[in-house]
């Protein structure tokens, strides 16, 4: 049951702009996937969009904290594109992993600090590193990720985190806070 002071948040101003903002996200993730516009598609994807956001809002606090602004949109599109980035260059090392004749490889696990703040941020992050390859996060424990790397550079927390997580960092600081 919600405590007065997360009852408050739920009427606050800023539910109908973090409703508004990912009932969007999650419709336009219903229409990429089914990637058809019939109608009956699009208005099943903004109900259940619609659904799924309200719930999400109204639910959790975590969402309170989510804002669309123009800044968050171009860091947004920044994130994307620098994780497709990471993506193919995390895929291009895998590929001299497989095909190497000897696999000179150092696994191991490295603890990442943390400069994000944001319940969201910190799962975005731990996302974005779990799903390029070589890397799995394992756990999240405080101010630090403890990451399973495939070829451990490193153990210093700080240089790992430089490596591992700063590339997504940056933007996803200024999306999530």
């Amino acid at each position: 049951m919600p405590s007065d002071d997360e009852k408050e948040k739920l009427v606050s101003p800023g539910l109908s702009l973090n409703l508004a903002s990912l009932w969007l996200l999650l419709f336009l993730i219903w229409l990429v996937i089914n990637s058809s516009f019939a109608v009956p598609i699009v208005m099943i994807g903004a109900l259940i969009s619609f659904g799924l956001a309200l719930v999400f809002v109204r639910r959790s606090a975590v969402w309170h904290d989510v804002g669309l602004t123009p800044r968050a949109a171009y860091h947004f599109l920044a994130y994307t594109g620098v994780f497709f980035i990471e993506l193919v260059k995390a895929n291009i090392n895998m590929l001299r992993y497989v095909y190497a004749p000897r696999i000179d490889i150092r696994p191991g696990i490295v603890k990442v600090n943390l400069r994000l703040r944001s319940p969201v941020g910190r799962l975005a992050l731990a996302n974005s590193i779990a799903l390029t390859p070589g890397s799995l996060v394992m756990d999240i424990s405080d101010d630090a990720l403890f990451i399973h790397w495939l070829d451990v550079k490193t153990t210093d927390p700080e240089t790992a985190r430089e490596i591992i997580a700063e590339p997504f960092e940056k933007h996803l600081g200024e999306i999530f806070g």
